[in-house]
């Protein structure tokens, strides 16, 4: 029982740090790439509003992939894009409505599932982050925003993995203690088997001796008894003599 909790406490050490890994990842390339995490080319992003609902909805995690050839997106397609919203250039997650080519760029049309009408400003090549994968995870953006806050990276990355690394160094040290300990000598099990027969068979043996000692002297007794009865009387004149 305690091997098994030993392995599944440390399946779920590897699998915390392994999650503490990725989430750490996604913060530094988050910030090195204008707020887009990126990790193999995937980028897990936070939906901030219901435009596109029901397709996914506000604080749902969605993940979008690089595009190598914006010529392939056809229409349907949603896609991740730069543009401008209230003033600021913010990321915007819309289905394809049209494609517009020219000679020597793309852009597109979008607009949200949820939206009554298309978006002001079409979406350029440059403006172009990736294509959705289909892949969304409902509600998990909030946890995904607290651990990109520092108290949230401390409390569910850091303080973890410090924990992870404490214990590791502990089992460490338990393993070099009992390393430099002395070996006892232990015998293998044929070696206690014949111990135990060669004790059982001395036992025995003597055993046996002590009883055919008593029988032995039970004879001595009986004979002497019997030479006794056959001895012959002596006479009243040897007697007297």
């Amino acid at each position: 029982m305690k091997k098994v909790l030993k392995v599944v406490i440390n399946i779920l050490l590897w699998a915390l740090l392994i999650f503490a890994f990725l989430v750490t990842l996604i913060v530094f390339t988050s910030d090195r790439n204008n707020g887009v995490p990126k990790f193999l080319g995937f980028s897990p992003l936070t939906v901030r509003t219901g435009s596109m609902s029901p397709t996914f909805e506000e604080d749902d995690i969605i993940i979008v992939k690089e595009i190598d050839d914006l010529y392939k997106l056809e229409e349907g397609d949603v896609i991740t894009f730069y543009t401008i919203i209230e003033g600021k250039r913010q990321l915007n997650t819309h289905r394809i409505k049209e494609i517009v080519k020219t000679e020597s760029d793309i852009s597109f049309i979008t607009k949200g599932d949820y939206n009554s009408r298309q978006d002001d400003l079409q979406a350029y090549s440059s403006d172009i982050v990736g294509k959705w994968t289909g892949i969304r995870l409902k509600g998990w953006g909030k946890a995904m925003d607290f651990l990109q806050t520092k108290k949230g990276f401390f409390i569910c990355i850091l303080l973890p993995m410090i924990l992870f690394f404490l214990f590791e160094l502990y089992k460490f040290i338990v393993a070099l203690v009992a390393y430099k300990r002395p070996e006892k000598v232990e015998l293998d099990e044929e070696e206690i088997k014949r111990k135990a027969i060669e004790e059982y068979l001395a036992a025995q043996k003597a055993a046996s001796g002590e009883t055919d000692g008593a029988k032995q002297t039970e004879e001595e007794k009986t004979k002497n008894a019997e030479a006794k009865e056959d001895a012959p009387e002596a006479s009243p004149e040897e007697k007297e003599e």
